[in-house]
């Protein structure tokens, strides 16, 4: 239960991170069904899937989906026949890895990527829908009463709805953070007056959107809402293909197996260089005889 506590405290930090829970494990394997792991964006495990050499393999292939926001069926077999990472059925993964002390694990990797955030300033009827109809669509909708709260860095879309109150401060401020969707609910009327009082570049100007919202006739706050974050979702950016995220890694020296380079991954320090392992095993081989392997 604390591993999912950790899980509860990184949804709410909106750090994503993928869930490893083991799901079938075939002797001699030192994890058993049910052993559960987090790999977080840095390459930290914290949990337990097996031993070392279990553990860098799906270290390694988290941070993968980690970049993808996919989940998978990792299988680790002792087999080492074929290319290391082979394609199986879809959603699986099968992996190669000699270090396995003769058993194959099959291990769920789910990653837990944050919902897109619309941050909204204000206390109207119009705040408090927009954070409503965010949540219907699978969004996380935050709202802040304070016209000074801090714009998150990773915002998808600041909506300023404080109906007068601190509006030019508020939009400032996304503007600061380079929101990619920063609106104003307004008039036209009074959305050019506050924006004729921003201190900023005609760009930055024209790149706010007010009023906000798609004009679909709508009345009700709850209707403005929808037509607001159907204006973020219309023009949000289209990813043909997933944006690679850089992962650090290094070949063990002894097994030639990729590792990755982690704050608690297993290495060792020869004449001032850092190698890093799959396992203890291949760290004390070449701790014994650097040169046999350099």
């Amino acid at each position: 239960m604390s591993l999912l506590h950790r899980a509860d405290q990184l949804r709410d930090a909106r750090t994503p991170f993928v869930l490893a829970t083991v799901v079938r494990a075939e002797r001699p394997t030192s994890a058993k069904a049910g052993d559960r792991a987090l790999v977080l964006p840095d390459g930290t495990l914290e949990g337990f899937v097996g031993g070392t050499c279990a553990e860098s393999t799906v270290r390694l292939q988290g941070l993968k989906l980690l970049a993808t926001g996919e989940s998978a069926l990792l299988r680790i077999t002792p087999d080492d026949d074929g290319p290391e990472d082979r394609p199986g059925a879809e959603g699986l993964l099968t992996v190669a890895n000699p270090c396995l002390s003769g058993g194959t694990l099959e291990i769920f990797l789910e990653a837990m990527i944050p919902a897109p955030l619309v941050f909204v300033f204000g206390e109207a009827p119009v705040a408090r829908a927009l954070v409503d109809v965010a949540a219907a669509v699978g969004w996380e909708g935050r709202r802040v009463d304070e016209p000074g709260a801090a714009v998150p860095a990773d915002a998808d879309a600041v909506v300023v709805a404080s109906h007068g109150r601190d509006e030019a401060g508020a939009l400032a401020a996304a503007l600061k953070a380079r929101t990619p969707y920063i609106a104003l609910v307004a008039s036209r009327k009074r959305a050019a007056a506050v924006l004729g009082e921003l201190a900023v570049t005609e760009a930055e100007r024209g790149s706010i959107h007010a009023p906000a919202g798609l004009d679909i006739g709508a009345r009700t706050p709850h209707e403005i809402a929808l037509s607001v974050l159907a204006e973020i979702i219309a023009l949000r950016p289209r990813q043909t293909a997933p944006t690679p995220v850089p992962v650090a890694t290094a070949k063990d020296p002894v097994c030639n197996m990729d590792v990755v380079i982690a704050p608690d991954a297993l290495h060792y320090q020869h004449e001032g260089v850092a190698y890093y392992f799959c396992g203890t095993g291949c760290r004390r081989a070449f701790a014994d005889d650097p040169a046999r392997y350099l």
